[in-house]
């Protein structure tokens, strides 16, 4: 729909950007609060989108800290009745399961998401079995030509 007013930004636009500001600038301990708050929006594809965006902000900068076992597992609590969130966390718990050398199955991997995959793939801190196993199985061609780099890549000397 065209704006009568093509400078006035949609009320959800100027909120995202808002939720997004507020995200990155919240105190551990009022996040879970605040990205509850959020949820609560009316428009709940917005308000999935900029906490999508916030847990891949804060998955990553925790991912190889111990604080990230109980962040997770509060972010689960306040985000348990939204799916793609949901699958999103688990996904990145599984990234950090993967880096620190702790048991995983194939079908995991294999069975991630095309998102997923690309990470893992690009990633550097990815064991090299999990990277071959992407290298040769992965969903698709780009995910398994990524694999096949960073697998190229560790075995040049440095």
């Amino acid at each position: 729909m065209i704006s009568p007013h093509p400078d006035e930004e949609p009320a959800e636009h100027r909120r995202f950007a808002r939720y997004l500001q507020a995200l990155e600038a919240v105190a551990e301990a009022d996040e879970a609060d605040l990205v509850a708050t959020v949820l609560r929006d009316q428009d709940a594809t917005m308000a999935d989108s900029a906490v999508g965006r916030h847990l891949d902000r804060r998955a990553a900068d925790l991912l190889t800290e111990p604080r990230f076992t109980a962040w997770a597992q509060t972010m689960t609590e306040v985000i348990a009745d939204r799916d793609f969130l949901t699958l999103r966390l688990r996904e990145w718990t599984l990234l950090r399961t993967i880096a620190q050398g702790k048991p995983w199955a194939a079908e995991e991997l294999t069975g991630a998401t095309d998102w997923f995959q690309r990470m893992a793939a690009t990633t550097q801190i990815v064991s090299p079995k999990a990277l071959r196993l992407l290298a040769e199985r992965g969903r698709t061609r780009r995910v398994r030509n990524a694999a096949s780099r960073q697998l190229r890549h560790r075995d040049q000397p440095k």
